[in-house]
């Protein structure tokens, strides 16, 4: 195999079609791992397989998801490892963020990614609770859309992600107005990635709250995507597959839309069906 190149690598396959045998170069999708480093903590908090690219907004948008920051201003700088003594390669998967001198971040919330059973009652209990003592809002019960608007996104989706259309192995998070115009559109072999790319370009873009837009993810909704959902303020959310029970939980505790199993003109809603007009 190939060195990477960005989001795609290249391979060499033996295709097996009709009993023959066939060689021909692939594209498969880059996995890497990205590390976050704080300066001030001096420490490492968070390293996640990913997919090379908007790596910057992928660290903001896992600070501002998980609580660490609660503003674009918190971040005074990031950059990529400069350490000699680290392959050069290597350093452009550690991002070091500096964050303004007087904050002192409260780190206790990526605890729960160690949790060994996202399923457990007393972890969705207190992954919930988690939410209410970040004070997070209740979603504004504005826009309200049309199915036929619904319909239409994921058709969108597809036709602007490049690189699944080159491999086939990415998922996606997209935001769209609520005429259906794809505003963002972020790719990652993660769909957690994907989404914090998504709200970290909106947060170095100064647009966050999303009160006003349609999330689209590729895959399930789970309580992961829920959670960063909800800190980032957004009223509607779809996928093209199901729902987990406590990502319902979550929409319904919020007033999210939550919007599952979206395929050509058919969906289901899970929670706050008033956003939906029908006739």
């Amino acid at each position: 195999m190939n060195k990477p190149l960005g989001s795609k690598t290249k391979a060499n396959i033996r295709v097996v079609e009709n009993g023959k045998i066939r060689t021909r170069l692939d594209n498969l999708t880059t996995e890497e791992p990205l590390e976050i480093r704080l300066i001030s903590q001096q420490r490492t908090i968070a390293v996640t397989m990913r997919t090379p690219g908007a790596d910057f907004e992928l660290a903001a948008g896992f600070l501002f998801s998980e609580g660490v920051i609660n503003s674009k201003k918190d971040i005074q700088r990031m950059s990529y490892c400069v350490d000699e003594s680290i392959d050069g390669q290597q350093r452009q998967n550690i991002v070091n963020v500096e964050l303004r001198e007087e904050l002192i971040p409260d780190l206790q919330p990526l605890e729960r990614h160690f949790y060994t059973n996202s399923a457990c009652g007393v972890c969705g209990k207190a992954s919930l609770e988690a939410l209410h003592l970040r004070n997070c809002a209740i979603i504004p019960q504005e826009p309200i859309v049309t199915p036929e608007i619904i319909y239409k996104l994921p058709e969108k989706l597809r036709a602007a992600q490049g690189i699944f259309t080159a491999t086939g192995g990415l998922h996606a998070a997209a935001v769209f107005n609520t005429q259906g115009e794809l505003l963002n559109l972020q790719e990652d072999i993660g769909r957690h990635n994907a989404l914090d790319k998504l709200i970290g370009s909106a947060l170095l873009s100064d647009e966050l709250p999303l009160n006003n837009y349609i999330l689209l993810v590729s895959g399930r909704s789970s309580f992961e995507i829920l959670q960063k959902s909800t800190v980032a303020g957004v009223p509607i959310v779809c996928s093209v597959s199901a729902p987990s029970s406590l990502a319902v939980s979550v929409a319904q505790e919020f007033g999210i839309t939550l919007i599952g199993f979206l395929r050509g003109e058919r969906f289901n809603i899970y929670t706050g069906w008033e956003r939906i007009k029908t006739a």
